[in-house]
């Protein structure tokens, strides 16, 4: 597969990782909202730069997991049980919550910046994220673990969280009102989102079989 089309998809893949409201976007929303769009935009690279060095060592771990299929076979069946359970706890049981809030007091777009960067290092979820994506789109043979592959896709992810943070920046104000973004309708969204990764890890397993 060609750089674009690989750039492409860790961009895409990341974006509809970032979709759902959480404290990064909806962070960098509200900063936007209270201080400005140039300290949403400072906060929103200070998280790009650490999703790119997370999807980086998640390839470093895809990668190695590649070379050990009977691992990848076990973890598979662990993540279509972890989907399927964060499916469940989304569509049935998730209640709604109040959303993050920012410090009321003006920081610089520097601090804005490191405040991005630390927010993003202890979010981990994007590494077990990358890696079981990286891994399904090897499956299918979208993608190898070459260094310039991996280097590609990092980028396109770190590209793909900026534009979902830029679209929460600039478009907050004008939806935060409407109904479907209310949390009761963000749940349902993620709950379909992981249904739909579960059923590809479902297809995963019994093709392996």
């Amino acid at each position: 597969m060609n750089i674009t089309a690989i750039f492409f998809l860790g961009l895409i893949i990341a974006l509809v990782g970032v979709i759902p409201p959480g404290l990064l976007n909806m962070t960098a929303a509200k900063v936007s909202l209270k201080e400005g769009s140039s300290r949403g935009v400072a906060f929103s690279i200070g998280v790009c730069l650490i999703v790119f060095l997370q999807t980086y060592i998640a390839a470093m771990l895809a990668r190695y997991l590649s070379n050990h299929p009977y691992v990848v076979e076990v973890l598979q069946r662990v993540a279509f049980v972890i989907f399927v359970l964060i499916t469940i706890y989304f569509l049935l049981l998730a209640k709604t919550s109040p959303k993050p809030d920012v410090e009321q007091h003006t920081k610089s777009n520097h601090s804005r910046f490191f405040q991005g960067m630390f927010l993003s290092a202890i979010n981990v979820f994007p590494i077990p994220y990358q890696a079981y994506m990286t891994i399904t789109i090897a499956t299918f043979g979208w993608f190898t673990f070459a260094t310039s592959n991996i280097v590609t896709y990092c980028s396109g992810a770190a590209t793909g969280t900026f534009v979902m943070l830029y679209i929460y920046i600039f478009f907050f104000d004008k939806i935060k009102d409407k109904k479907f973004t209310s949390q009761k309708n963000m749940n349902y969204i993620i709950g379909a989102i992981t249904g739909i990764v579960a059923g590809v890890t479902l297809i995963n397993i019994i093709m392996d079989l």
